[in-house]
């Protein structure tokens, strides 16, 4: 079938589905007119589905016969549940997604139909922890119906698939890096191709086959160079097949679409003699079906369309000792476009997919020890097929691309049996856990492993810093690792070696490498995952940073990340339940950390996520927060719409309640706020429109007191300048802006109550940062001039 024939395809699909959805709606309403219920039984059907495919559970049913019965007696329980997660940011279908090393999803490419049919470049990766979704580097080319392989050395790469943005199907490959988020390109295909396969092979190297346009050719793609080399053919042209690893190394080809029609047959390839022969064939041809490798060896094969009869319910077992094939238990529902994964308990979840009725949204697990199906929890809001399934860490599985709304499936059994189940991999040898080399050095690690069942293994290794260069063999890698020249100040090169098995067990080993020198001056660090102005960073207990807020590209952000200075990476965290910018960010005793600004929320490192706290009784940005001795923190000033506030308030942690306290002398915003020594807390410059503009005034908080009284002045007027405490106590007050930016510095002296001069910047500076060293004196970097825009300077103070 030719790329115009599947573009109809994809619309009758799209078609199918809105039909569907519109007869959801009209039957639900006859339903509850004829039933005459009430506004509380209406409301209780409402998320329910007439005709979703899924079979009484108290009716016996017929081998491949599918029933209309609706939903399952809900008194009947369920194999397993489904739920909710994160949306990424942009809806796709036929898009890929690979589970990396880290145990984070990567999901790429797909097209989308908001605007038109358009393949997608871009790129995003999902944090089962978190159940977020975070952007990261964009392809070179959008494209759909293509293939994402991970490799041994824990890259992904993707290759082929259809564009609709050039209308034709392509020939290129890329590969990402997880380490920086990034791709690069590398050697093209010969052949342009789609609805074909990818196979990693036990060398390391890539298997392709088949693909649309009637293709019998193959290809492999060499990690280690870069480059693809052709290799024999297959006996029959086919796409929409499948292709399985076999324990032996060799790879099962199965059914597919062809010159002749649905294909039945089905054959071998072999990588040590680059040659294919043919195995014993299937009952019924078959195309858009699954193939899952069994804990026994076995495969697997569920559902598909054949092109007489439609979508089947039939599905068969391979037996590669006997290269022949045997029926087993039909699923309950025919489907095609589905998804088959293997789940750590030995048994296969498959879910979704198209009937020759309606798109899906039900799911059944086979188990091999009886050759029987069972049906297991609906999806809550996904129909069809076209979508991804992958299993994650937890044994838990992800499905995204059919909907808006990803969704989870966590099994009845989770885990594997007691006895007679599956086992992870383990290791013979790995690194040491601690490994001494100088900068730009080479180090070089051994692994071996074993898995209990002799399972075919794949070794991933990955570093946060350097370069690695891996070779593998049956139970065994290799990995030549040259380390940087130097690292950044607080990262330690660390490393992750994971063994994995073909049942997606693993055994994971970290290690590292020490006596790399930090770098002098400035290095650069990975880029945060969102950009954004206006946020906060705050320094956690455990050496992290959390940035929070602002306002990016998109305009308000909800969002959060951590920084890892031992890794040098970004990771999401939860998200805000309201937007902030111009917001206060505070660490407090316990370690959470208090965001202020509008509504207050509460951020605890532990959780990785936000609760909501009391407000303050007045709503402001651009104000101050200042944790006090007493673990509470004071809040001062600020605007809103303009107005600048005189108002103060306390918050208490230990109550999550805010109490009012004096009031600020002159109301401000943009001002500074110090702690000082005595537990009194200093305020300095601002703005206030009322009250002349920018201001000299100071004032100073007493907590014992709850009152604010007046302090020496500033010589010069100035808002969005920074104010440091020295290790003497005193004050260091540097640059801001006031309709001109001054270079001048000035100190505050608690003691006298007094500012005095303190030399001038080499660079005019405003909103810029001034950081206290260990040395005691003042690093001022970066800000803004009027007169050269962004600064890229930096200075040292010496008091």
């Amino acid at each position: 079938m030719d790329t115009q024939v599947f573009f109809h395809e994809r619309q009758a699909w799209h078609l199918k589905r809105t039909r569907r959805t519109h007869f959801m709606v009209l039957l639900v309403g006859v339903l509850a007119v004829l039933s005459g219920c009430g506004p509380q039984a209406a409301h209780q059907d409402a998320g329910t589905t007439a005709d979703s495919g899924t079979p009484d559970a108290g009716a016996p049913q017929d081998a491949g016969t599918t029933a209309d019965s609706g939903t399952p007696d809900a008194g009947v329980p369920q194999a397993g549940s489904w739920s909710l997660t994160g949306s990424p940011s942009t809806h796709r279908i036929l898009p890929t997604a690979t589970l990396l090393p880290s145990g984070k999803v990567l999901l790429t490419g797909g097209y989308n139909v908001d605007n038109g049919y358009r393949s997608l470049t871009t790129a995003e990766v999902y944090d089962p922890a978190t159940g977020t979704w975070s952007p990261t580097g964009s392809l070179a080319e959008g494209r759909d119906n293509h293939t994402a392989t991970l490799l041994h050395s824990g890259k992904v790469l993707v290759l082929g698939g259809h564009s609709y943005n050039s209308s034709k199907s392509l020939a290129t490959a890329e590969v990402y890096d997880p380490g920086t988020g990034t791709w690069s390109p590398t050697g093209s295909l010969a052949t342009r191709r789609e609805h074909h396969t990818a196979t990693l092979l036990h060398s390391g190297q890539v298997l392709v086959t088949g693909g649309g346009g009637d293709l019998v050719t193959a290809e492999v793609y060499d990690p280690g160079t870069g480059t693809w080399s052709s290799t024999r053919s297959m006996a029959t042209s086919r796409e929409n097949h499948t292709a399985t690893l076999l324990p032996s190394g060799n790879v099962l080809v199965t059914g597919g679409y062809g010159i002749g029609g649905s294909l039945a047959t089905a054959e071998v390839y072999d990588p040590e003699t680059r040659t294919w022969f043919s195995t014993g064939s299937l009952a019924t041809g078959r195309y858009r079906h699954t193939a899952t490798l069994l804990p026994s060896g076995k495969v697997l094969v569920t559902g598909g369309t054949n092109l007489s009869s439609g979508s089947l319910a039939t599905a068969e077992v391979y037996d590669p000792e006997t290269g022949t094939w045997s029926s087993t238990g039909s699923l309950a529902d025919d489907r095609s476009e589905h998804t088959a994964t293997l789940l750590p308990s030995g048994k296969v979840l498959v879910a979704g997919g198209d009937s020759r009725r309606y798109a899906l949204s039900t799911a059944e697990v086979y188990d091999p020890e009886t050759g029987t199906w069972s049906s297991t929890g609906s999806w809550v809001d996904a129909s069809g097929g076209r979508h991804d399934a992958t299993l994650l860490p937890s044994g838990q599985v992800l499905v995204t691309g059919s909907s808006d709304e990803p969704e989870v499936y966590t099994p009845a059994d989770p885990s594997p049996p007691d006895t007679g189940g599956l086992q992870p991999p383990y290791f013979i040898e790995k690194p040491e856990p601690s490994s001494r080399v100088g900068g730009g050095g080479e180090l070089t690690f051994h692994a071996s492993a074993r898995d209990p069942r002799g399972s075919p293994l794949r070794f991933l290794w990955s570093a946060n810093v350097g370069t690695l260069d891996i070779a593998h063999g049956a139970s065994e890698s290799r990995a030549i690792w040259r380390a940087p020249a130097c690292l950044v100040a607080g990262v330690t090169a660390s490393f992750t070696l994971t063994v994995m098995n073909t049942s997606r067990l693993s055994s994971t080993a970290r290690f590292y490498a020490v006596g790399i020198p930090d770098c002098q001056g400035w290095s650069s660090i990975d880029n945060l995952l969102t950009g954004r102005e206006r946020h906060t960073a705050t320094l956690l207990p455990s050496g992290k940073v959390l940035v929070t807020g602002g306002s990016g590209r998109g305009g308000d952000l909800t969002t959060a990340e951590v920084y890892d200075p031992g890794t040098g990476t970004w990771s999401s965290t939860g998200s805000f339940a309201s937007i902030h910018q111009n917001h206060t960010a505070t660490l407090l005793p316990s370690g959470k950390v208090l965001v202020t600004g509008g509504s207050s929320e509460v951020y605890d490192p532990g959780t990785g996520t936000w609760s909501p706290t009391g407000s303050p009784a007045t709503n402001r940005e651009n104000h101050t927060a200042t944790l006090l001795p007493s673990g509470k923190v004071l809040v001062a000033g600020g605007s809103s719409f303009g107005s600048s506030f005189r108002a103060s308030e306390v918050y208490d942690p230990g109550t999550g309640t805010w109490s009012p306290t004096g009031s600020l002398v002159t109301g401000r915003a943009h001002h500074t706020a110090t702690l000082l020594p005595s537990g009194k807390v200093l305020v300095a410059g601002g703005f206030n429109l009322l009250a002349g503009g920018y201001l000299v005034t100071a004032e100073v908080y007493d907590p014992e007191t709850g009152t604010w009284s007046s302090t020496g002045s500033l010589a010069s007027s100035r808002q969005s300048h920074e104010a440091t405490s020295l290790s003497s106590g005193k004050v260091l007050v540097t640059g801001g802006y006031n309709g001109l930016e001054p270079f001048a510095t000035e100190v505050y002296d608690p003691e006298t109550g007094t500012w005095s001069s303190s030399g001038s910047l080499a660079r005019s500076r405003y909103d810029h940062t001034a950081t206290l060293l260990l040395s005691g004196k003042v690093l001022v970097t970066g800000g803004y001039s009027t007169s050269s825009a962004t600064q890229s300077t930096a200075e040292v103070y010496t008091p």
